[in-house]
C-alpha cells in the first residue's frame, strides 16, 4: 500500500505544512471516531467510570514511546495548554528573570510575557549565533544568565527556523546554575528519538498532532516528580478522581469540565501506526525529500540558508531565507506573505512564508504522504514566482 493511501487528503492541494498542522492517517481518525462513539453511547459510564482508566492506558503507551513513566505525564490538548500549566505552576517575583531564545514560538513567548506582567518578572532573550552550532547555542545562553535567572524556556526543535537545539546540554548548564528548565517540544516528537527521563529538564511540553500524527487536540505535559505537588492548572475544576481512585497530580488536569477526550485516547493508535510502518521509514523518506527541497531552493538566485547550515541538521522540515523585494512587508496573522498566497491560490501548495527577526523565510515540511513530485511542484512555483524578488 503506498504511504499516501494511509491519508485522505484533498487531492487538489499539495500539502507541505505538516509541521504546523499534521493530519492523521485514516486508521488514527477511525480510532478517534470509535472513542467518540463509545462516549456518545453511554456518557455517564464513560465519564464517571471508564475515562480515567482509559487515559492512564493512553499515557502508558505514550510513556513507553517517550522512554518515561506514565506517572510523569499528564495528557492535555496541546503544547500551549501544557506551557500555560507550567507558567501557572512556577513561582516568580519582581526582578526574577525568565530566559528565552530569539527562536521561540510566538505563543510560548506570549505565555511568559503574560507571566512577567502578572509577577513583575523580566523576560530576557538570548540571541543565538548564525549559523547555529551546539557550542555557540549553549554559550549564548550562558552569557545571558544572571543571578536573577530562575527559568530557561527553550524549544527542542524550533518552529520558525526548524533548528534542533542541544536541549540536554542546555539542561546541564541550567542545573549548574540552579535554574529550572521548560522545553517546548512539539516538533521533536517522532521526528527525533525523545528520551524524556534522560534530557534533564524540569518540564517538557508537546503536541502529538505534528510528526506523530495523533489527532488534533492531543498533547502532554511531562513534569519531574519533584514538581508534581506544585502543579497548578490555570483552569479550575473539580480536581479529583471522579471514579473514586486515589488522587494524583494529573487530577488537576484530567477533568477540565465536560469534553470529548477521544483525541487523547487515540494517541496509542498513532504510535501503533508508526510501529507498523516504522519510524525510520518516515524519517528517511522525509529527510530525502527535505534535503532535495533545500538543495534546489538554495541553488536559486537570492535564496540562502536559514540557521541550519548542513543537510545533517534537518530531518522532516527545513527553512530557507528568501530575498526581500523593495515593497515587501512582513506578513502576520490573517495577512500572509504574498508568496504564500500565490503558492496557495495559484498552485494549490500549502506551506508558510513568514518573517522572523526581520528576515523572510519559507518553511517546507514533508511526511510519508509527500512525494518528490510535490517538492518539484513547489520548486517550479517558487522559481517562477513574481513575489520572490
Amino acid at each position: 500500500m503506498p504511504h499516501a493511501d494511509h491519508w485522505n487528503l484533498d487531492p487538489s492541494t499539495t500539502y507541505l505544512n505538516h509541521g504546523s498542522f499534521g493530519p492523521s492517517p485514516i486508521a488514527v481518525r477511525k480510532a478517534r471516531e470509535e472513542w467518540s462513539a463509545r462516549l456518545e453511547r453511554q456518557p455517564m459510564r464513560f465519564f464517571c467510570q471508564d475515562m480515567e482508566a482509559e487515559l492512564h492506558v493512553a499515557a502508558e503507551h505514550l510513556a513507553k514511546f517517550l522512554h518515561t513513566k506514565a506517572a510523569r505525564l499528564a495528557l492535555v490538548d496541546n503544547a500551549t495548554v501544557a506551557m500555560n500549566i507550567v507558567a501557572e505552576s512556577v513561582d516568580l517575583k519582581p526582578g526574577d528573570e525568565v530566559l528565552l531564545t530569539d527562536h521561540e514560538y510566538g505563543a510560548v513567548r506570549n505565555i511568559w510575557n503574560h507571566k512577567s506582567q502578572q509577577t513583575g518578572a523580566k523576560i530576557i532573550t538570548a540571541q543565538l549565533p548564525f549559523p547555529l552550532d551546539d557550542e555557540g547555542i549553549v554559550t549564548a545562553l550562558e552569557n545571558a544568565i544572571s543571578d536573577n535567572t530562575k527559568m530557561i524556556v527553550i524549544s527542542h526543535v524550533t518552529s520558525p527556523t526548524a533548528a534542533i537545539l542541544p536541549v540536554k546540554a542546555i539542561c546541564q548548564l541550567a542545573k549548574r546554575y540552579g535554574i529550572l528548565t521548560a522545553i517546548d517540544g512539539p516538533h521533536a516528537i517522532a521526528m527525533l528519538d525523545v528520551h524524556l527521563d534522560d534530557i534533564g529538564c524540569d518540564y517538557y511540553c508537546a503536541s502529538c498532532h505534528k510528526w506523530l500524527c495523533a489527532p488534533f487536540g492531543s498533547g502532554f505535559l511531562w513534569a519531574h516528580p519533584k514538581h508534581h505537588g506544585k502543579i497548578r492548572c490555570p483552569i479550575t475544576s473539580w480536581g479529583g478522581s471522579i471514579a473514586g481512585r486515589p488522587s494524583c497530580w494529573q487530577d488537576r488536569i484530567n477533568w477540565l469540565g465536560t469534553r470529548d477526550p477521544a483525541p487523547l485516547l487515540s494517541i496509542p493508535a498513532a504510535i501503533e501506526f508508526f510501529s507498523e510502518l516504522g519510524l525510520d521509514t518516515f524519517r528517511q523518506h522525509a529527510h530525502k525529500l527535505i534535503c532535495h527541497a533545500r538543495r534546489e531552493l538554495l541553488a536559486m538566485d537570492g535564496i540562502g540558508p536559514f540557521c541550519t547550515s548542513t543537510e545533517a541538521d534537518v530531518v522532516s522540515m527545513c527553512a530557507v531565507e528568501l530575498p526581500q523585494p523593495a515593497d515587501w512587508k512582513p506578513g502576520y496573522h490573517g495577512h500572509p506573505d504574498p508568496l504564500q498566497l500565490e503558492l496557495r491560490d495559484e498552485h494549490g501548495i500549502e506551506l508558510p512564508v513568514a518573517a522572523w527577526n526581520g528576515r523572510r523565510f519559507l518553511r517546507v515540511s514533508a511526511h510519508l504522504y509527500n512525494s518528490q513530485e510535490d517538492i518539484d511542484k513547489l520548486l517550479n512555483a517558487v522559481n517562477q514566482s513574481r513575489h520572490l524578488r
